[in-house]
């Protein structure tokens, strides 16, 4: 029998290959026109939506300040993924929504993430990375798609 290696691995582990798959996404939007593009931006995009959101929901929805959503929102404006105008139902708040660029950057995104899983199919076979998954959702329970994961790292900006 193998020994079981100390708990803490297993986190470290999938903490890894988290970041191992980020990497690789990132590496591909690079180069195919998003060099700019940070691990972060995915859950402000995600974030915004298809409807747009303001500077302080969007803050929430991270949970950091709404300075730090209001840095990020300038940086991701110059950067031609968001745009900002009035909202129409109230003229003291802001809309922030996703650009074509903005987009294209999520299409691209959701490309890459299926090819690496692909990969992964292919290396492990598509009946383990099934039983990786589910055993991943009994583990982690919730919502898939929460996007606090920036302020529980320590922010964002």
């Amino acid at each position: 029998m193998t020994e079981q290696p100390p708990g803490f691995v297993l986190p470290l582990r999938l903490i890894m290959a988290f970041r191992a798959i980020v990497d690789e996404v990132h590496a591909e939007l690079a180069d195919q026109g998003h060099p700019d593009v940070r691990p972060l931006f995915g859950f402000v995009f995600q974030a915004i939506g298809p409807h747009g959101t303001t500077a302080a929901d969007l803050a929430r929805a991270l949970g950091v300040s709404k300075q730090a959503a209001g840095k990020t929102i300038a940086t991701l404006a110059d950067l031609g993924y968001v745009a900002v105008s009035p909202d129409p139902g109230d003229a003291r708040r802001k809309l922030v929504n996703l650009t074509p660029h903005g987009v294209d950057c999520l299409v691209r995104t959701n490309r890459a993430f299926d090819a690496i899983r692909d990969r992964w199919v292919d290396r492990l076979g598509a009946e383990r990375v099934r039983a990786l998954d589910a055993d991943l959702g009994r583990m982690a329970p919730g919502d898939v798609f929460r996007l606090d994961m920036p302020g529980w790292f320590g922010g964002a900006g």
